[in-house]
């Protein structure tokens, strides 16, 4: 978990040594962690938005050779087909998952009724909605597919968060991301846009609680 932290905490480095080591390889290594965040259901809390935010300022810098389009590209798909699996699980399994011993581990009911009630006061644009806020994009379409929610209705919803967040923080990493202020201060940085993602998730608890 230390490792988790620091690596999310210090993102940029991180990312600079695997591009380093791993030369053209980064942009499946890069597609595959998003894709898993959401589409196995029990890895929330890889890094999301800031890992997208360190990715496309690395595109800006000429130093590295990255293709932005390339990112653009696998940053959409990737969570589309991460929410889609997510989804097909929850439709599965959804409903027996206080049965399911393994999955018990990882999901936390808490945060599934958090979710049943972000998904219940929102409707379907709660997918969309939920791409932007860690934990709850990931239960997500886990809730959705277990309430029996029409996948094409799911994949529109789908479709536009996956590239609402693609264009937000793809466009903020490559346009601001090398600003002398952001590479300087890149975990305070990081931890801004955590904090930011958790204001509506922390706003709802505190609404629900009184």
């Amino acid at each position: 978990m230390s490792f988790l932290i620091d690596f999310i905490l210090h993102i940029d480095t991180h990312l600079i040594t695997i591009v380093n080591t791993f030369g053209n390889w980064t942009y499946l290594i890069l597609f595959t962690i998003i894709f898993v965040e959401t589409g196995a259901v029990i890895l929330p809390f890889l890094p999301g938005d800031s890992l997208l935010f360190a990715a496309c300022a690395l595109a800006a810098n000429s130093t590295y050779h990255l293709n932005i389009w390339i990112f653009v590209l696998l940053f959409w798909i990737a969570p589309i087909l991460g929410d889609s699996l997510n989804f097909f699980i929850g439709h599965k399994i959804g409903n027996s998952i206080n049965k399911n011993s393994f999955l018990g581990r990882f999901i936390k009911e808490e945060n599934l009724e958090h979710t049943r009630a972000f998904f219940e006061k929102h409707g379907g644009v709660a997918i969309s909605l939920a791409r932007f806020m860690p934990i709850i994009r990931t239960m997500s379409p886990f809730v959705a597919g277990s309430s029996h929610m029409p996948y094409n209705k799911f994949f529109r919803y789908n479709i536009l968060g996956a590239t609402a967040w693609m264009v937000l923080c793809c466009g903020s990493g490559y346009f601001f991301g090398n600003i002398p202020f952001v590479k300087e201060h890149f975990s305070l940085v990081v931890i801004g846009i955590i904090v930011v993602s958790l204001i509506p998730a922390v706003i709802g608890a505190l609404k629900k609680r009184h």
